[in-house]
């Protein structure tokens, strides 16, 4: 008889991530009473799945690399990275230069204020060099499957409006060498060993901060500067790297719309990027359904203190887990890989941001925060590569999630968003099995080939 194998966290922290007796994968439809069927149905397929993951920020770099001892940062990056010791995260989304985590504003091409650099001469990821790279090269080893994309905060100063990487707009003659810029960077990423899968021109290009490098990049704009400069550009590498647009909230469709209905600029972009902070899940699939040939990624979600936890931030994120994935994204990630006890480090006055761990960089202690366990009910199962398959879902009430990995095991992810414990019977094929979840828990289950 087959087996299922199950893992589940709960409400009370009791169990997180835990892995329980197995299951026993029975010929039939299994009991006719239950609260809840689920059907994973493998002949209906949907995306293909890139990976799960997070941010290797300035920030989080830094404090993995300097404030843990040698022996618990290799715990940690055993622990993110691989899939049976830990929960294998496969998908990084990597500042290209400052972000609102990091210890200090810079960019690949800093130079005097009042100057300028056409040609490209001081461009350097020597900042990189001393402490994220070599977190992304171990990263490499303990998941080759894991892809790496960047998203910039903003181009250097002396390319904007402002003057600085704070504020302003790209200026007009600036968008040739900023497209440049890009190359500059992939190429020396490259040249260290760390291809980069994918780019977008801006992160949240319609939000304009104040206090962290930012900018205002219109649709109009964005569809240029692909369309006359980074797509050209890029599709004469020999290493493809796929573009993505937009890269900020739900709310705002109208954005990668307008740039799909520019067929010049849409003929280079692979997809979208979405954001977590506004808006509905469903965005993704209104997009996907009007424009089928583009994908859909899902970037950046970052746990906080405007969702406390436990309770609520775990049942957020599960939601986000279950429905991101049911919106044709190929990717769940979340922000900072870590963060310390001030949520820092960070150019912000304040931070209420929350890591997938916590480094007390006064005591070297590491803690894993619910972000972890979340992330991990689908990175530790879902392989990349996997596509997500066809099953029952019952929003706001019993959620799932399904896929199909490529050596043939089925995964279903469950969140009982109820309070009550509730019974399911899960069919797959001419099997099924049975299980009680508890009120607001979450569940993975697997199954091999041949059950």
């Amino acid at each position: 008889m087959s087996k299922v194998r199950v893992w589940e966290s709960t409400i009370d922290e009791s169990k997180k991530l835990a892995q329980a007796e197995p299951l026993d994968m029975l010929e039939g439809e299994g009991p006719e009473t239950t609260d809840y069927t689920v059907t994973v149905d493998e002949s209906v397929a949907y995306q293909q799945m890139d990976g799960f993951g997070a941010s290797f920020t300035d920030a989080s770099a830094w404090l993995v690399h300097h404030a843990l001892s040698p022996e618990l940062r290799e715990e940690l990056m055993r622990k993110l990275f691989d899939r049976e010791e830990g929960i294998g995260v496969s998908f990084l989304r990597q500042p290209m230069g400052a972000s609102d985590f990091a210890w200090r504003i810079y960019s690949y091409d800093d130079v005097e204020p009042g100057e300028t650099d056409y040609e490209l001469a001081r461009f350097s990821i020597d900042h990189d060099r001393q402490y994220i790279i070599p977190l992304l090269h171990r990263a490499k080893v303990l998941n080759p499957d894991l892809k790496v994309m960047a998203s910039p905060w903003s181009p250097p100063g002396w390319m904007k409006t402002s003057g600085s990487m704070i504020g302003g707009t790209l200026k007009p003659e600036c968008y040739g060498v900023y497209a440049d810029y890009f190359v500059q960077f992939l190429d020396a990423y490259e040249a260290e060993g760390i291809p980069i899968y994918a780019v977008t021109m801006q992160n949240e290009p319609g939000y304009e901060p104040k206090e962290y490098p930012g900018m205002i990049v219109t649709p109009e704009e964005e569809a240029r500067f692909i369309r006359e400069h980074l797509g050209p550009r890029l599709a004469g590498r020999k290493r493809p790297v796929k573009i993505m647009c937009y890269d900020h909230n739900w709310d705002v469709p109208e954005h990668p719309r307008a740039i799909y209905e520019d067929s010049e600029a849409s003929r280079y972009v692979a997809g979208t990027a979405w954001h977590v902070y506004g808006g509905r899940h469903e965005a993704m699939s209104d997009i996907k359904e009007r424009f089928p040939d583009k994908d859909v990624w899902f970037t950046e979600a970052s746990g906080g203190e405007w969702v406390p936890p436990f309770r609520d931030a775990f049942l957020d994120q599960m939601k986000h887990v279950i429905r991101t994935t049911r919106n044709w994204s190929k990717s769940v990630v979340w922000w900072n890989m870590a963060l310390d006890e001030e949520n820092g480090p960070t150019v912000l006055s304040r931070s209420t941001c929350r890591g997938v761990v916590k480094i007390d960089k006064r005591t070297g202690e590491l803690t894993y925060n619910l972000d972890y366990f979340t992330l991990g009910h689908i990175s530790k199962f879902v392989m990349p590569g996997a596509y997500r398959i066809d099953s029952d879902t019952y929003e706001d009430d019993l959620e799932t999630a399904a896929f199909r990995n490529g050596d043939g095991s089925n995964v279903l992810i469950v969140s009982n968003r109820t309070k009550d414990r509730k019974t399911l019977t899960a069919k797959s094929g001419n099997r099924s099995f049975f299980y009680e979840i508890e009120g607001e828990a979450a569940v993975t289950f697997r199954w091999d080939a041949d059950g």
